[in-house]
């Protein structure tokens, strides 16, 4: 096995004319602070801010054991990352040192003891007293951060005085909209309301596609002041006269990011128009790419910006390796990985629902338990594969990008990409269901010489190299030739920069698919 380190051959061998300096990484780098290892995993000589001693745990020392555990094989990041130039500005609010000091009322810390919560998060000090102040916020932080709680809390306090325990659906108009792109997200939020929320008799409910209509319907013309849904579906129930929005006073885009990518703006901007002219806005996000800046900036009134992590930073606990492989053979890499370090709950991601279900029957009929989750599946089947994955009956989860937002999953492990994804932000999403509220995680990806344009595109987003490892009796055939990726239409496969004019033409026909299907969301 061979690790990633200067003055090594390139392992994957791409042609000579695919050897290229990358000019953006290496003006983003101070000179001095150098290393190229872009030529290791076919991005020519990349020059990314990586002081050389930080790309392996032992920088004088190769890596020559394959079965090492995990941990031993990858670097822990830098404790310092370089600021971005287009860095939101820091939270003015000190941390907390408790969420006593937040402002928050006796059901609420009641309910935050009974979930054994002691210490907000960052994100969580930052945006709870702002929330609570009424103003608008946009809010960047990585995910397993405690976004959820940063907007749900306040939220309840703010929605306090009006809760009763009357009958009548009348007195329980919804107050609160969160619009969520996902059915899993949108689940995980309103779980977070109802259990945060359990001691103040407010009332919520979630609603999403996939599903009968008529339950949603009986729990929504019961009456609830918070409703959390994504967007396909709200509509389907608008058209229903089974929920006004007339009196909404908070609205929450969760995930605005994803929202975006999935085509939903024309939806959210019919949802804009059902909504009364004075309200709270709240735009909650992983990344801050320049087309939520724009959402954000038609949207939210004299907001309060919160950024508790540089624009495109990965989880600090979050170790990443590389795995040069030819393309034919990833799925044998796979198997191998998963069965010499023993991996109990990997949960791998694929490009495509039709690569998910494959990959996943791969795996199963050579003896690892699988599953695959991706938007072909029903609700219950996805729930299904989804509890089956947490409790240990199956080792691998197969998932979509679309699918596995919002995914939450206590200590994953593990998470494998199987498949580069088109748009380098999905691989910050991606990661980031591993190293959760404080825990260790690895990333590993494994990558074939066509997926080298899209390896660089990640490496300049993250402005640093990942480390790589080439596992013995899988080295890469420096023979092959490179075979290009096709990137759907619509899909953002890496930068504004990167993206020809068919990979960056616009989404008009993801919206419309959303459009005429709620399942869609």
């Amino acid at each position: 096995m061979r690790c990633g380190r200067p003055g090594r051959e390139d392992p994957i061998g791409l042609p000579a004319a695919a050897v290229r300096a990358t000019s953006e990484a290496e003006s983003a780098a101070p000179e001095g602070d150098r290393v190229c290892l872009g030529s290791r995993i076919g991005l020519g000589q990349v020059r990314l801010p990586v002081a050389p001693e930080r790309l392996v745990d032992d920088a004088a020392t190769p890596i020559r054991n394959t079965h090492l555990p995990i941990e031993a094989r990858v670097r822990r990041p830098p404790e310092h990352e370089e600021k971005s130039p287009d860095r939101l500005s820091e939270p003015t609010h000190s941390v907390a040192d408790g969420f006593e000091n937040l402002g928050l009322s006796a059901p609420l810390m009641r309910a935050i003891a009974d979930e054994g919560y002691v210490t907000p998060t960052p994100i969580q000090s930052a945006a709870i007293p702002v929330v609570l102040a009424g103003r608008d916020v946009v809010a960047t932080a990585q995910t397993g951060t405690g976004k959820t709680a940063a907007f749900a809390l306040p939220i309840l306090e703010r929605l306090l005085p009006q809760a009763n325990t009357s009958f009548s659906p009348a007195r329980h108009p919804v107050r609160t909209l969160v619009l969520a792109p996902t059915r899993e997200l949108a689940v995980q939020v309103a779980e977070s309301f109802a259990t945060y929320g359990r001691h103040t008799g407010l009332r919520s409910t979630v609603v999403y596609g996939g599903v009968p209509l008529d339950p949603q319907i009986k729990a929504c013309l019961a009456g609830v002041e918070i409703l959390v849904a994504t967007p396909g579906r709200l509509l389907d129930l608008v058209g229903q006269r089974a929920v006004n929005l007339g009196q909404v006073e908070v609205l929450v885009l969760d995930e605005g990011d994803r929202m975006l990518d999935m085509g939903f703006l024309p939806d959210i901007r019919r949802i804009l128009e059902l909504l009364p002219d004075r309200r709270q806005n709240l735009l909650f996000s992983a990344t801050f790419g320049d087309d939520v800046r724009a959402l954000a900036n038609s949207l939210l009134h004299e907001p309060e910006r919160i950024a508790v992590a540089p624009r495109h930073a990965t989880a600090e606990r979050v170790r990443q390796l590389v795995y040069p492989v030819d393309r034919d053979r990833k799925e044998e890499l796979l198997a191998h990985l998963i069965r010499t370090h023993d991996l109990r709950q990997a949960l791998v991601f694929t490009r495509t629902k039709i690569g998910a279900s494959r990959l996943a029957s791969w795996l199963d009929r050579r003896g690892i338990e699988a599953t695959a989750i991706h938007g072909d599946r029903s609700q219950a089947e996805r729930l299904r594969a989804l509890e089956m994955f947490k409790s240990g009956d199956v080792r691998v989860l197969v998932a979509t990008d679309v699918a596995a937002r919002g995914l939450d999953i206590e200590e994953l492990p593990h998470v494998i990409n199987f498949e580069l994804p088109y748009d380098p932000e999905d691989y910050i999403h991606r990661i980031g269901r591993t190293a959760r509220a404080g825990a260790d995680g690895d990333a590993i990806s494994l990558v074939c010489i066509d997926e080298a344009d899209l390896l660089r595109a990640i490496q300049r987003m993250l402005r640093r190299a990942i480390p790589w490892t080439v596992e013995e009796g899988f080295v890469p055939d420096r023979t092959v030739e490179p075979r290009p990726v096709r990137v759907p239409g619509g899909a953002r496969g890496g930068s504004a920069r990167d993206r020809g004019p068919t990979t960056g033409a616009s989404s008009s026909g993801r919206r419309r698919r959303s459009r005429r299907s709620p399942t869609a969301a």
